[in-house]
């Protein structure tokens, strides 16, 4: 192999701050990712797959649904992760666009909040103990969901 780019990397292990389940949609990653360290979240395990929290809620098929969860669990036992948080977002292709919903923001936002509810129920029966945070992204800002316990 050839060495193409130089940098020092930290070679202890680390406490993950959060495990981060979203979509793989470029759009809101740079928005999403100022929020989480304005809010403490520095080191993450990021699982990115189209949908983020859909693949918990509402996937196509089941194995979408158990790799998710297994990837959380890894998360758990390699660095010991006790913050699970979800995340949406408007236009989401994986959802049909928000033309799946009309065209209206306001449906749209209604459902993908209906969406991280699920996803959490989801993710606290197969992995209880867990601190579950939802959020939901558009064009203009990143919106919390207030998920029960």
């Amino acid at each position: 192999m050839t060495k193409v780019f130089h940098f020092d990397s930290p070679r202890e292990r680390y406490q993950c701050d959060a495990a981060v389940l979203w979509c793989f949609d470029n759009r809101f990653e740079l928005a999403f990712r100022k929020f989480l360290q304005r809010t403490g979240v520095i080191k993450i395990d990021p699982i990115k797959v189209a949908g983020g929290a859909k693949c918990l809620a509402s996937p196509d098929n089941d194995s979408e649904r158990q790799y998710v969860l297994e990837q959380i669990r890894k998360s758990i036992r390699l660095h010991n992760t006790r913050r699970v948080i979800l995340k949406v977002h408007s236009d989401c292709g994986a959802y049909g666009g928000l033309e799946q919903f009309g065209g209206d923001p306001v449906r749209e936002a209604e459902h993908h909040a209906e969406e991280l509810h699920r996803a959490a129920a989801t993710l606290r029966a197969a992995i209880p103990g867990l601190k579950i945070e939802g959020y939901y992204v558009d064009f203009e800002g990143v919106w919390e969901e207030e998920l029960k316990p």
